[in-house]
Parts: structure tokens; C-alpha cells; sequence
């Protein structure tokens, strides 16, 4: 099934407020929960890890991880949604921006999904739990050097990059393909451009920063749970030795 929507803008620029939207008016949209979520979700890591480990711009089935879904946003599909259009020549593209503007995103990937860089109780995972260690080595190479650049580390740079971005995609999408949005514009904008009746309800609002400060709320304790395990065992392991040197 061909992609309809591909979503360029960055994580953490209303894509989860987005991709209940697209899923709300009929495009069955693929999203980074779909990658954590989805039940064969450890062939949807093997497929992402190995995108992260080719060079830009190299094809891959796509069907794979696409295969029910029409629509496509956040990462890590905005990471290669040049190598999507190239492969979906007929889709429209969604540059998704932050309604509070660059700092207030930069804010927000910082305080959020950036604690895959970040966080040394990220890393204890990564040592004792290898999907921790396939998902981080995908998200620092695809996300957070090919797509970031690098740049997240400075706060300067990544504005600059963020503002670099959206320049690029202007230039590369046709303007009657694009739809520069932000979720504080509602549905009126979406709706017009992806030619769908405007639903009764409200726009559906995403309190996702609560969700990822709980999460890693919890892959600290489990850290720390993982360093007493470990300290107990080493204890043991010297008190065995000295244990048994006495006799």
C-alpha cells in the first residue's frame, strides 16, 4: 500500500496530535508508538536498525514496515522522508512545526526523547538489555546524527538545523504537495489540503511530555534496580572468595 501523507517535520513539533488526526480522518498513520507498540515490533526495530546502518538516500521495501498504513509521521520515517517521496511520487508531504516556535522545541526534545543520548540510566539498559541497545544505536544514528546532524548538543546549531530544515523541505516539495502546518491551526488547513470533510469534533490534543517523563521515570528505577542487582552479586561474589581463601 503506497503512503498518501509523509510527515517531514521533526519529532516533538505535534506529531502525536498529528497522527491521531490523520488516523481520526481515514489515513492509517505510522508513528514511533507503532514502532514500540506494534506486535511484531522486534522486526520493526531489525528493519529501522538496518536503515540507521545504510548510507542516506539507499531504498528499502518500505512495505515491511508500511505495509497497513497510508500515512507516515514522526520518527523515524521523517528522517527519510526524501527517500519516502522518492518512492512515493504521488504522496503529499506534512512539514509539521512547533506552534511555540524553534526554542520551544528544541525545549521539548531536550526534556523528552533526547534521553536516549542523554541519560546514563538509558545506557545501564543498553548494556543488559540488547533491544535497548539495537533501539539506541538506531535512534542516535538515524535520528539524532543523520537527521539532527549532531547538532543537539548545542542549542544554537540545532535552531539553526531546525530553521534549515524547513527550508530544505520547501525547496525540494512542490508547493500544491506541501501543507505547512502546526497543530494550533486545527483542522481546517489539513482538511482543505488532504481534500477530507472536516470532523464534529475537536482537534485531538497529545499531553505526551507527561507520558515520556513517566517513562523515563521508570527506566530510572530499573537502572537503578539493575545496579543493586548487580552490586549484590558482586558483593556476594567477593565475600564467596574471601570466604573461601579463610579455609
Amino acid at each position: 500500500m503506497p503512503l498518501k501523507i509523509i510527515g517531514a517535520g521533526f519529532g516533538r513539533t505535534g506529531t502525536t496530535s498529528l497522527y491521531m488526526a490523520l488516523n481520526q480522518l481515514g489515513f492509517p498513520c505510522y508513528h514511533m508508538f507503532e514502532l514500540a507498540q506494534n506486535k511484531a515490533n522486534r522486526s520493526h526495530l531489525d528493519f529501522w536498525y538496518k536503515v540507521a546502518n545504510t548510507p542516506a538516500g539507499t531504498q528499502h521495501d518500505w512495505e515491511m514496515v508500511f505495509a497497513n498504513y497510508t500515512a507516515a509521521v514522526d520518527n523515524p520515517a521523517c528522517c527519510v522522508w526524501q527517500e519516502l517521496l522518492a518512492s512515493n511520487s504521488d504522496a503529499k508531504v506534512i512539514l509539521s512545526l512547533h506552534p511555540k516556535g524553534p526554542e520551544a522545541w528544541y525545549e521539548s526534545t531536550i526534556e523528552t526523547i533526547y534521553f536516549t543520548e542523554t541519560k546514563w540510566q538509558f545506557r545501564v539498559l543498553k548494556i543488559v538489555t540488547p533491544v535497548a541497545r539495537k533501539l539506541g544505536d538506531m535512534l542516535s544514528k538515524l535520528v539524532w546524527q543523520r537527521s539532527h546532524q549532531g547538532t543537539m548538543k548545542d542549542r544554537t546549531q540545532a535552531i539553526a538545523h531546525y530553521e534549515q530544515h524547513i527550508e530544505k523541505v520547501k525547496s525540494t516539495v512542490a508547493s500544491d504537495r506541501l501543507l505547512i502546518f502546526s497543530v494550533d491551526q486545527s483542522w481546517g488547513p489539513l482538511c482543505r489540503f488532504l481534500d477530507v470533510a472536516v470532523p464534529a469534533g475537536e482537534f485531538p490534543t497529545a499531553n505526551d511530555r507527561a507520558f515520556f517523563k513517566k517513562n523515563i521515570t521508570m527506566m530510572s528505577l530499573a537502572a537503578y534496580g539493575i545496579l543493586v542487582i548487580a552490586a549484590l552479586a558482586m558483593g556476594g561474589a567477593l565475600y564467596g572468595a574471601t570466604h573461601l581463601k579463610l579455609f
